[in-house]
């Protein structure tokens, strides 16, 4: 098992300390985890196999049902099928199937990962209005990457976990939206 936090090692590092996790646990500033696997929430998960196949692609997951709960998934069952196939009890997916739980990156959410790409560079070049701006294109290109509103938060001087994200959260649900978008168990 690896964990990677998507944020600045600044705001990861003392979450990680505190856990204490015996497994590698990684900070990927630059949101290049969500790019190569075509994640737009977080906690996401990706089953990759020995021989560095996917085995599942990226989907929710929560290691607490209080977590579980707010994404209406059950972390029972969750653990339960990676204990199967950790142990090689689930047999492995046809890769039509597994391609088919994976929605191919749209145009809207391309150009929305390349906005955010010049949007961290022009943060890190010490650019944070023109940085901003280039946020706000990526957030609104491809408002269901919640990997760009949200994570860039705490970039724009914003509490990734306050109440613009509650707002932003609850504007998405009431327009019919869901937040998350398990894979179907199994």
């Amino acid at each position: 098992m690896i964990t990677a936090a998507v944020d600045r090692a600044a705001d990861a590092r003392p979450w990680i300390e505190r856990a204490s996790p015996t497994h590698p646990s990684l900070i990927d500033e630059e949101h290049r985890l969500g790019e190569l696997y075509n994640m737009v929430n977080v906690p996401t998960v990706v089953w990759i196999d020995e021989e560095g196949r996917i085995a599942r692609p990226n989907d929710v997951a929560f290691t607490t049902e209080k977590g579980g709960k707010y994404a209406d998934v059950s972390t029972d069952e969750q653990m339960a099928l990676l204990r199967s196939w950790v142990r090689g009890e689930l047999p492995p997916k046809p890769e039509d199937v597994l391609r088919a739980q994976v929605a191919p990156a749209s145009t809207g959410s391309q150009a929305a990962r390349a906005h955010f790409g010049l949007g961290w560079w022009l943060y890190q070049s010490g650019y944070t209005d023109a940085a901003e701006h280039q946020f706000r294109i990526g957030g609104e290109l491809a408002p269901d990457d919640f990997m760009i509103r949200r994570g860039t938060m705490r970039l724009r001087g914003s509490d990734p976990f306050g109440p613009e994200f509650r707002e932003m959260v609850t504007e998405w649900l009431t327009l019919g939206h869901t937040y998350y978008l398990p894979l179907p168990v199994g």
